[in-house]
């Protein structure tokens, strides 16, 4: 396969900074909050979590309504309106006094999301760069692979300085001052020409590629499942990992020195197929990384707890280019044309399932403990053979066509 175009890093550096600062204050915000926010509006933790999912499941019905948007108008319109979702969700938040507070304010973050984390970033990037997107995508999810790193010592210090609610109000500034230049600084798409078709919106004309096969209706469906599937295990992993081991025989000290192995390795899967990988199909990384979890467990299982540093690496680096695997494997099979509102429902049962993560495995571990990870493993497995059989799928004149 011909490399990607060497991505346009001032564009690279303003989406990944303002999805930096997007992860770090949404999705990496309640495992350093929750406690302190249900202490301080006088409500169980299970509320804030429950507010929280509630805020996914919204950031799932939005994202194909946001992705036809991109489709049609780029997104820096999206983007921006989207800083300013994620500020006002965050000052709502900090001035919450009860549930409906904490909920409504949960809503508009779980909207923001919806329209502002990684799907319309990369539909962002397709909608300028067409087929030759790839490396810029992969180039937005290294940065933004230190979201947790930056986004969790900061918002602990905040939250011990100052208090939860001064916290939530330094993140919603943080993206009124740095997200929104950022995202308004990006470059307008070009403008469309001709009919837009009536189920998607058309990519600028020199990206569509109108001798592309249209693969079949369920290939959709089956990507769906693998990302489900896959941000599932993501998931689990990021809200009991520290658990699993401790169950396992690790002391707190050990889980948490393990368990920071997994950010690490994230990025060094990212380099991985930055470098070395980015010259093959992205459907051949996606099903490398599919089986790294299971190897992980595998060795979890034979060896113990002395294995899990182990565990960590090969389940952060297979994470790592899995979510690579999310905004490419789409635009490989499909293209760029309606690439943002297909994405959006590609990826609406991924929001989904990442809703529903901590609650049923946390319940599968407090049956079964450290054996439900042959859940998790299983999900991995399931998702690996979906990635075998799409092979067998796709004509070869159509992979020749999409090659990036």
């Amino acid at each position: 396969m011909s490399r990607d175009p060497a991505p346009s890093w001032p564009l690279v550096l303003r989406l990944g900074v303002a999805q930096t600062l997007a992860w770090a204050s949404t999705y990496y915000l309640p495992a350093l909050l929750a406690t302190p926010m249900a202490q301080g509006l006088g409500l169980p933790v299970s509320h804030v979590w429950g507010a929280f999912t509630l805020a996914m499941i919204a950031s799932a019905a939005l994202g194909p309504l946001a992705g036809r948007w991109i489709d049609r108008w780029g997104g820096r319109p999206v983007l921006c309106g989207c800083s300013l979702l994620f500020a006002a969700g965050l000052g709502g938040l900090s001035q919450s006094q009860g549930t409906s507070g904490l909920v409504l304010a949960w809503l508009v973050i779980g909207v923001a999301m919806g329209c502002g984390l990684y799907e319309a970033a990369f539909a962002t990037l397709v909608r300028l760069k067409g087929s030759g997107a790839r490396s810029s995508i992969t180039g937005i999810t290294l940065l933004a692979g230190f979201a947790s790193t930056v986004g969790w010592p900061l918002t602990g210090w905040l939250e011990a300085q100052y208090g939860w609610r001064e916290a939530c109000l330094v993140w919603a500034a943080l993206h009124l001052l740095v997200g929104l230049p950022l995202n308004a600084w990006l470059p307008s798409a070009p403008a469309l020409s001709g009919p837009v078709p009536a189920d998607s919106a058309a990519p600028a004309p020199a990206a569509l590629e109108p001798d592309r096969p249209t693969p079949p209706r369920w290939t959709a469906w089956l990507l769906a499942y693998v990302f489900a599937a896959t941000w599932f295990v993501s998931t689990a992993m990021a809200t009991h990992l520290p658990q699993l081991l401790m169950a396992s025989g690790a002391t707190l000290a050990g889980a948490v020195a393990i368990g920071a192995l997994v950010g690490p390795a994230q990025v060094a899967g990212r380099l991985l197929e930055f470098g070395v990988l980015s010259r093959w199909h992205p459907l051949l990384s996606a099903r490398m990384a599919a089986l790294a979890h299971p190897l992980g467990v595998a060795a979890w299982m034979v060896f113990g707890p002395v294995a899990g540093p182990l565990f960590a690496m090969l389940h952060g680096a297979g994470n790592g280019i899995l979510t690579i695997a999310k905004g490419t494997l789409p635009l490989v099979y499909f293209g760029p044309l309606g690439y943002g509102q297909r994405q959006g429902l590609i990826m609406a049962p991924s929001r989904v399932a990442q809703a529903l993560a901590p609650l049923l495995f946390g319940a599968c571990f407090q049956r079964w403990g450290t054996g439900a990870l042959w859940l998790s493993g299983g999900l991995s497995l399931s998702a690996l053979g979906v990635l075998l059989y799409l092979r067998t799928q796709v004509r070869p004149s159509a992979i020749s066509s999409a090659r990036l």
